[in-house]
């Protein structure tokens, strides 16, 4: 099970977050601190996979890809595999390279609704539901043309 998703920048500041398993606000914050640090303390070339026993337990990991400014962290438990994790969280980035013409940190700030409506029609409640990026996209656009059709409507 897909455990969380975070997205933040290199200075270790939230851009998104999604936790499928429910987690105090304080536990948040805490948790992407502690997260940052570790990524930060990281040399370039180690491995994108880390084991996170202290702060998840030891069956949970995570994989992380930095992207320009951003980094993309996925953290799941033993029930899913790391390259899968690793591809998925590819196709992620790639959906929101179409749905914003090469994604930058401004996007994911103020479109924040929809890149949670991007990630909603690929994970929901930490299971993988799309990985065709085509398929994702096509909803994604069917999702905005109706929440324009009712902001037009409710004029």
């Amino acid at each position: 099970m897909i455990r969380g998703v975070i997205i933040m920048n290199d200075q270790g500041q939230p851009r998104l977050v999604k936790f499928y398993e429910y987690q105090p606000v304080e536990k948040q914050h805490e948790l992407i601190r502690s997260i940052y640090r570790i990524l930060c303390s990281r040399a370039e070339n180690v491995s994108n996979f880390v084991k996170v026993d202290s702060l998840f337990g030891s069956d949970v990991r995570l994989v992380y890809k930095t992207f320009a400014t951003l980094y993309f962290v996925f953290i799941f438990d033993n029930s899913e595999n790391e390259l899968a994790m690793l591809d998925l969280m590819q196709v992620f980035v790639e959906i929101l390279d179409k749905c914003f013409s090469n994604v930058c940190e401004l996007d994911v700030v103020f479109n924040f609704n929809k890149v949670h409506t991007i990630l909603d029609e690929i994970i929901l409640g930490g299971q993988v539901l799309e990985t065709s990026t085509s398929e994702v996209v096509k909803a994604v656009e069917e999702i905005s043309k109706m929440e324009s059709k009712a902001n037009w409507q409710g004029r």
